[in-house]
């Protein structure tokens, strides 16, 4: 239903498992690493354990198309089996024939037959049981003694559990001892970080066919608060904020609305303090010191205001303006903020000023994007902090926030240091990284101009040139030595999944449009910078 209205072509949020939805986080990864480490050893069993909703079950679906394809592959979604039934279930996913009502010594004959066949032929068995919190003791002994059969290098079945954390306390039991001591890797999985939700958020949006962020960066941290990190929470609650935002025709997606959905979702928020009689008391001595200043120093209360009137003044002549530390000049420099802030609700304003740093101008009738196309221009959104527009070095239209989480637009200009040429409406103002962060929603956009044509994508199938001037860029954004290839190996690989984890990008290794687009934007000389030297801050 409102696929359309975010320019999406499908639900990026389903909690239906869908496997163009893949993302794995540095903890998924690992997670991986450490299952397939297990089923690399001599033993048994390997364990995966972790809350509800946090992705054991996707991390089990990637390491089953990881699986060598000489292995046969047993996958038992409902544990809570007797023994006889766990054995009778193991032979209908392996598709070994029984007769009726057979005994358990019967079924465990013609597994042990089915192994050790499967070993003459060179093939690996491997059982997975999810929520496997639900084996009785009983049943998880009798897996122990399946996995007895064994030649004198590798046992010919192995285990893999996963399970909520109440499978690690099932196994600390006395009786299940031997079973424990055969678990040859250990994973538990935690929930996603911030920075993590931000990224899987954006991930799915784009699988869907959204490029440009959606969520503000305060949507994204209350995503977190809400649902904890887990992903399926996440879901949910992404799903709901959609509809909401659909219904009020609203973009983007907003902290307040992730709180409302969080509501209805969870069915109860937490409960906020409701004492204010410390802000109160604070509030009080401030006006009674700032009253005592006026009536004790009357001679710099009138500075003060002439001050004021002098500022003023000079927001009104269009000039730049710098923020003073001195008592006489803050107040003033604080009114021309605010009048500043309130005159930049328009983001087609934001973009004038963008298009006037680069000697262009907006067009009528056309949207930003497309009078920069008209111009020879790209647009390009991203989401980050000021240290992804800081690395970028271009000016770039800011998504803002004031106190009361309404939304103005400037653009930023110039950088010297900490201090951030900031241009609201028409007034230019010298801020400092501080109180840029704190009003900085996440969301800037900027313009920039390629040099030729970007290719679709560069993989392991490319071109040895393709290749070499991936490398040579990747290494070059790195401030490191280019390496000669003569082919894309794991070392560029793992050089692209890093720079496209931080840029919130796919991290599949292989160089689509969106990467290019973000590498050419630090290769390019063209157009204004916003410093000389590009740096991180």
């Amino acid at each position: 239903m409102y696929k359309a209205f975010y320019g999406l072509n499908d639900n990026p949020f389903s909690i239906a498992p869908n496997p163009h939805y893949l993302f794995l986080s540095d903890r998924h990864r690992e997670a991986l690493a450490h299952l397939t480490y297990g089923l690399g050893e001599t033993g048994g069993f390997v364990l995966l354990t972790g809350e509800v909703g946090t992705g054991k079950t996707t991390v089990s679906r990637c390491l089953l198309k990881q699986l060598p394809d000489n292995t046969d592959t047993a996958f038992i979604l409902n544990p809570s089996l007797t023994e006889q039934e766990l054995l009778a279930t193991l032979c209908d996913e392996l598709g070994i024939q029984y007769g009726e009502s057979p005994s358990i010594k019967q079924l465990t004959d013609l597994i042990s037959q089915y192994l050790l066949k499967n070993h003459q032929n060179d093939r690996n068995t491997v059982l997975i049981i999810d929520e496997a919190q639900h084996l009785r003791p009983e049943v998880l002994e009798q897996l122990r003694l399946l996995t007895n059969l064994e030649t004198d290098t590798k046992k010919l079945l192995q285990v893999i559990l996963i399970g909520q954390p109440e499978l690690q306390q099932l196994l600390k039991r006395q009786e299940l001892r031997q079973l424990a001591q055969r678990i040859t890797a250990r994973y538990h999985l935690l929930p996603l970080t911030v920075e993590e939700i931000q990224l899987y958020v954006q991930h799915r949006l784009q699988v869907a066919g959204r490029f440009e962020p959606l969520f503000t960066k305060k949507a994204c941290k209350a995503l977190h608060k809400f649902s904890g990190g887990i992903p399926r929470l996440t879901n949910l609650l992404c799903e709901r904020a959609l509809m909401a935002g659909y219904g009020q025709s609203k973009v983007p997606i907003d902290h307040h609305m992730i709180k409302q959905a969080a509501a209805e979702v969870l069915g109860e928020l937490p409960v906020e303090s409701s004492n204010k009689w410390p802000l109160t008391i604070a509030a009080s001595l401030v006006i009674a010191f700032g009253v005592s200043l006026y009536l004790f120093f009357p001679q710099q209360g009138s500075n003060h205001s002439a001050n004021t009137a002098s500022a003023t003044q000079s927001y009104n002549q269009t000039q730049t303006t710098q923020a003073s530390n001195t008592p006489q000049n803050t107040s003033g420099s604080q009114m021309i903020v605010r009048a500043a802030m309130s005159q930049s609700r328009s983001i087609d304003n934001a973009f004038a000023g963008l298009f006037a740093l680069w000697d262009k101008q907006p067009i009528i009738g056309l949207t930003a994007c497309q009078a920069a196309k008209q111009q020879g221009l790209l647009c390009h959104q991203q989401q980050g902090n000021w240290n992804s527009i800081a690395r970028l070095n271009y000016p770039a239209v800011v998504y803002l926030e004031d106190q009361q989480a309404n939304q103005f637009y400037g653009v930023v200009v110039a950088r010297e240091g900490e201090q951030i040429l900031l241009q609201l409406s028409e007034q230019q103002l010298w801020v400092n990284k501080d109180w840029f962060n704190r009003h900085f929603s996440g969301t800037f956009e900027l313009l920039w101009k390629a040099t030729g044509d970007i290719p679709r994508e560069i993989s392991r199938t490319s071109n040895l040139s393709q290749i070499q001037w991936l490398e040579n860029s990747l290494a070059m954004i790195g401030q490191r030595s280019a390496r000669l290839v003569n082919s894309f190996d794991n070392n560029l690989e793992q050089e692209l999944m890093s720079f496209q984890r931080q840029h919130g990008l796919k991290s599949d290794g292989i160089a689509g449009n969106q990467t290019l687009v973000q590498i050419n934007l630090y290769l390019n000389q063209q157009g204004p910078r916003l410093s000389k030297q590009a740096g991180r801050s």
